[in-house]
């Protein structure tokens, strides 16, 4: 892999980290509102070193080591920075049940956005869809089905991975709702200390950094790759969190366009783990693009100085 693919790749990775984790850093941001100047530069470092480190570090480790158990724990770490084609070649194997796995997870999270959450209408047929929520777990169903039923044709573990994408997205959405009822208490309790503010935030980034981790196996299955465009991307988050959110709130469609990448990137991973080759530029330049359409609507959208509201 030449200079001018890493660079590309690792580019996306931080786009997409960074666009996936802007409710994140809104959260981040208005809890650490409530809470002591010590705490703020408490979380703000410290929470970074684990943001980065023990969650985005951790986590595309632990996927490689479940998805290629023969490994082993530590296996499944030096295999990371390994070129053994032994080694690689077991990856490559063990390949499309994680990108089936990482596909499912994403498609039944864009879904879930699209039927059943809030959101500024961005395109046509969005709003329709919003009020059909009902069918979001009929569409779910029937898709894991059919993932299920032509995985199967394929290898039995790729369709053990749509079934453990699909557990693993209804476990996260789980602990995301606990999240957002966590913020709800921390901004409107004064008897929560910063010290449990600061657990809660770590959970609730803990959550938000899943998205972004399984989302960056469409880019590379190159880890060392991953840990470094999602640390830059945790990066950023967190001085987004820094400086004024306010800012990023006023650019309605960010959200949307990290949920089409999301969609599209789950579309590319469930087509790669059945053969059909992507080349490595087709993620990056997938995701410029949508951020891209997203970002440029949203700049349209705020008002400019002395115009009627």
């Amino acid at each position: 892999m030449d200079l001018f693919s890493i660079a590309v790749i690792i580019g996306g990775l931080i786009l997409f980290e960074t666009i996936t984790s802007i409710d994140n850093a809104i959260i981040n941001a208005e809890v650490l509102s409530t809470m002591s100047e010590r705490a703020k530069r408490w979380f703000l470092l410290w929470g970074l070193v684990f943001a980065v480190f023990a969650i985005r570090g951790l986590l595309p480790w632990l996927i490689v080591w479940l998805s290629t158990p023969a490994l082993g724990p530590v296996g499944a770490f030096t295999a990371t920075f390994s070129s053994d084609p032994l080694v690689l070649a077991a990856i490559e194997q063990s390949a499309p049940m994680l990108l089936m796995g990482g596909g499912t997870f994403l498609l039944f999270l864009f879904l879930h956005w699209l039927f059943l959450e809030g959101k500024n209408f961005g395109l046509r047929g969005e709003r329709y869809i919003a009020t059909k929520g009902v069918w979001f777990f009929a569409i779910v169903s029937i898709l894991l089905t059919g993932l299920v039923w032509f995985a199967l044709d394929r290898h039995p573990l790729m369709a053990f991975g749509a079934v453990v994408g699909s557990t693993a997205f209804f476990i996260v959405h789980g602990f995301r709702q606990n999240a957002e009822l966590a913020e709800a208490k921390m901004l409107h309790s004064s008897d929560m200390s910063d010290i449990s503010k600061i657990f809660y935030l770590e959970v609730i980034d803990a959550t938000f950094s899943i998205d972004g981790v399984i989302g960056a196996f469409a880019f590379t299955m190159a880890v060392p790759l991953i840990l470094i465009g999602n640390g830059i991307g945790a990066f950023v988050v967190r001085e987004l969190t820094l400086r004024n959110v306010d800012n990023i709130k006023k650019y309605l469609y960010l959200k949307n366009g990290a949920m089409y990448s999301i969609f599209f990137l789950g579309i590319i991973m469930i087509m790669d783990s059945f053969g059909v080759h992507i080349p490595f530029w087709v993620s990056p330049v997938i995701t410029f693009g949508i951020v891209g359409f997203f970002l440029m609507k949203s700049v349209r959208e705020i008002p400019t100085p002395g115009s009627a509201k």
